[in-house]
């Protein structure tokens, strides 16, 4: 007996059939039988399953005489299944991977439930995948399993089959069947969910649901829809049938008459000249399961009452009324939005009129996200060594809360924010500010970058179609010519930016401030770190922080995270950094699977535990600091980013995973190959990249020489006082070191703090790599 039936009923999807089919069959969990029912296609599809079943002994190939719709040849699957539990998967829709094995261990942590509900995202025509926004319900936190009375929320998540697994027994105990008609999920959801002794949860997107552009069922214009009447029919005799269901008759109710007003409200279902005998229907089916406790909520009570009274007309003169109402508050907005855009106009003239304020900062990071990176550190030196300048930041509404205490918050475009930027003598920002900021005679603008450059930038778009995205190049020399100073934290990228920034800047190669919390960190920082993120003090953190891709539409991460912290086992976490340009935090990939191995596919497999990884993979994308990611982790684990020499300044292992290089060297540009000239370990492939880190080699001593002579080259100001040095050659006017500036440390006289793994394992196989030869060896104790 397998483990699972995967029943996928088909007809007319030959276009989608392929990729529907290798998602169940390449899953990772291979105790399974793929029971595909020909309902009498007229296209290619029943050739289409034979052929699978010709190649795979999983798959049972059904090939009904007639045409009988979904319901029946869903019901046709569940004779031939075998398996101990029942899923349903539509002929255009998908399994992600790894799908089945997360359903499987979840199963087995619950004991076996009656019914199992999972997670989907809707993908458009385009591929754009959108997670499902009810996924409240779906939490694994709390008991399980659970019956539907402690978690009624459940019946808010999309009432469809696809989205559950069924344990068998139970579907033949309660005699479940799919009806004929449209709308056949209806009476077989509703009766499973409230029938089932105990339900689970899995908050995981296990299926993608297709959005088809053309040729959905449920979007064909049809009387079929009125089939919705006669399968609520169906699920009140049930509930007629279960009286001591009936406390759910309420609940039912409501969700009847939405499912109604749905239907009758969504364009192109219902054909002209029978939409007022819908809501007469409708009317009718009010009135006959109408029952005390069934009063709507103040949201949805105008449509009840519309439905109540069958008023045709009426409902759609609401209907219009409300869309003029819309139309109108939008147009009233945008004229307000434009009039105050005016008046911030003639306001920052104004302010620009008045005098300087010697004594005032305003500082922004990536336009205007929050306190943080090299402006972040340099509003702090701000207030230690030029007390006297009283500094502003200027960030969005919603970030606010990751200003210090002591920075004056400025919320981005106010009046205040204009007002800030025309008479504060000092601007600090690590990206341009608004294009229309003028600069002023006596101002000075300190642009402080973001990182070391590997990929193209500036000027070197201009033949890069790709990365530039329409970038207008003569408005970005325009942004040059008001930067007074510029940061740069190594020769490399003083030479770069001189380059593809040309302007009459000095450049303060100084280091970068963002870096200087490496070298002031202590252990007892680290620890409080890791505790703040949930990581265990003895296990190895790895903190995984790709780059965007400019050749992509989208940004998938390259590899499934969950799948690599089970090959990596208990001892390593993951903490998955998401590039700001991605809006999200980073999900399993579905492009790039780490391959489990050819010896273990059950979920209580030795190595890969009983149950989904949970608490090794932890999403870290909203964190306000990187830099304390960093410091909190013991490896990083990166493409192309830019973080890599941010990380280096620690001297912790850095293992490089360039598994797509040409593609993104041929469409960003890079200034070097980071595989020939690397902070560490290589991997090219999901297999190399876990041979390297469970085998030891990512802490061993090639790496560190790559490591040492990477530093060398790209972090010879990184000392912890880079910070103090801008501020003092900037306001304080100190130049030089004779008067005042401070000196470099040496690189081999830094000590950065070491990670939480190094000092936990002392005396530890980390320090048991021997140190490369030169000047360096004395900080290769990690």
């Amino acid at each position: 007996m397998p483990r699972f039936s995967v029943i996928v009923p088909v007809y007319r999807v030959q276009a989608y059939l392929h990729e529907c089919l290798e998602s169940v069959l390449t899953q990772s969990f291979m105790d399974l039988e793929l029971v595909a029912v020909d309902d009498c296609s007229p296209d290619a599809c029943g050739e289409i399953i034979d052929e699978f079943a010709a190649r795979d002994p999983r798959v049972r190939a059904v090939h009904l005489s007639e045409n009988r719709g979904l319901g029946a040849a869903r019901n046709a699957g569940m004779a031939q299944a075998s398996g101990e539990y029942l899923l349903f998967l539509d002929s255009d829709d998908t399994l992600t991977p790894d799908a089945l094995w997360a359903i499987a261990a979840r199963l087995k942590e619950t004991g076996d439930p009656d019914l199992l509900v999972y997670g989907f995202a809707r993908t458009d025509w385009t591929g754009r995948a959108v997670r499902d926004d009810v996924t409240g319900p779906l939490r694994q936190d709390g008991p399980a399993p659970f019956r539907l009375a402690d978690r009624p929320g459940l019946l808010r998540v999309l009432m469809v089959a696809w989205n559950k697994a069924y344990r068998r027994d139970f579907v033949r105990r309660e005699g479940l069947a799919f009806p004929d008609g449209y709308y056949e999920d209806t009476p077989w959801t509703y009766p499973a969910l409230l029938a089932a002794g105990s339900i689970a949860t899995l908050d995981r997107v296990c299926v993608h649901y297709r959005q088809r552009r053309r040729g959905s069922i449920l979007g064909t214009t049809s009387r079929r829809h009125f089939d919705v009447f006669a399968q609520y029919d169906r699920v009140f005799a049930f509930l007629d049938r279960r009286p001591e269901l009936a406390c759910w008759r309420p609940v039912l109710f409501r969700r009847m008459i939405d499912h109604f007003t749905t239907v009758f409200t969504r364009p192109g279902r219902l054909p002209r000249g029978c939409r007022a005998e819908f809501l007469r229907r409708a009317r009718t089916y009010y009135r006959r399961y109408r029952c005390p406790g069934a009063r709507p909520g103040p949201r949805p009570r105008l449509r009840h009452a519309l439905v109540r009274l069958g008023l045709h007309r009426t409902f759609r003169l609401l209907r219009l009324a409300m869309t003029l109402r819309r139309r109108a508050a939008k147009t009233v907005l945008t004229a307000l939005l434009a009039l105050r855009a005016v008046l911030l106009r003639v306001h920052y003239r104004i302010q620009l009129c008045l005098p300087l304020r010697e004594d005032r900062a305003v500082f922004a990071a990536y336009w205007g996200r929050g306190h943080g990176c090299n402006p972040g550190a340099l509003e702090a030196a701000f207030r230690e060594f030029a007390p006297h300048i009283r500094t502003a930041w200027a960030a969005r509404p919603g970030h606010h809360g990751t200003l210090p205490p002591g920075t004056r918050p400025l919320t981005w475009g106010t009046a205040a924010y204009w007002t800030a930027l025309a008479r504060s003598k000092y601007l600090v920002n690590n990206v341009n500010f608004d294009r229309r900021l003028v600069k002023r005679r006596g101002q000075v603008f300190v642009q402080t970058q973001h990182g070391t450059p590997l990929k193209h930038m500036g000027l070197d778009l201009q033949e890069r179609p790709a990365a530039a995205r329409g970038m207008d190049f003569a408005q970005l020399l325009r942004g040059v010519d008001k930067w007074d100073y510029v940061l740069s934290a190594n020769r490399h990228t003083t030479l770069t930016w001189e380059r593809v920034y040309p302007g009459r800047y000095t450049t303060l190669e100084y280091g970068y401030p963002r870096n200087d919390v490496f070298q002031r960190a202590t252990e007892q920082d680290v620890a409080a770190l890791r505790a703040s993120l949930g990581v265990p003090d003895d296990a190895v953190a790895l903190l995984y922080a790709p780059t965007h891709r400019d050749y992509r539409r989208t940004q998938r991460p390259a590899l499934d995270l969950e799948r690599l912290a089970r090959r990596l086992g208990p001892r390593f976490v993951v903490l998955a950094r998401a590039h700001y340009f991605q809006d999200g935090p980073l999900t399993p990939a579905h492009d790039g699977p780490v391959p489990d191995g050819p010896a273990t596919h059950a979920p209580d497999a030795p190595g890969q535990g009983a149950a989904a990884p949970g608490g090794r993979v932890i999403d870290v994308s909203a964190h306000p600091s990187v830099e304390s990611l960093c410091l909190a982790s013991d490896v990083l684990l990166t493409d192309y980013s830019s973080i890599m020499f941010d990380y280096a300044v620690l001297n912790r292992p850095i293992v490089v995973y360039a598994d797509d290089w040409e593609a993104y060297e041929a469409a960003r540009g890079t200034y070097f190959d980071v595989r020939a000239h690397p902070p560490g370990a290589v991997a090219r492939t999901p297999d190399e990249l876990v041979g390297i880190l469970t085998g030891g080699h990512w802490r061993g001593s090639g790496p560190a020489r790559s490591r040492a002579a990477f530093r060398e080259r790209f972090c010879p100001h990184d000392d912890g006082r880079a910070a103090e040095r801008v501020v003092r050659h900037v306001v304080l006017g100190q130049r030089d070191e004779a008067s005042g500036l401070p000196p470099v440390v040496p690189l081999a006289e830094r000590r950065p703090v070491p990670s939480r793994a190094a000092t936990a394992q002392a005396p530890s196989r980390l320090a048991t790599v021997p140190p490369p030869a030169g000047p360096q060896s004395v900080t290769e104790k990690h």
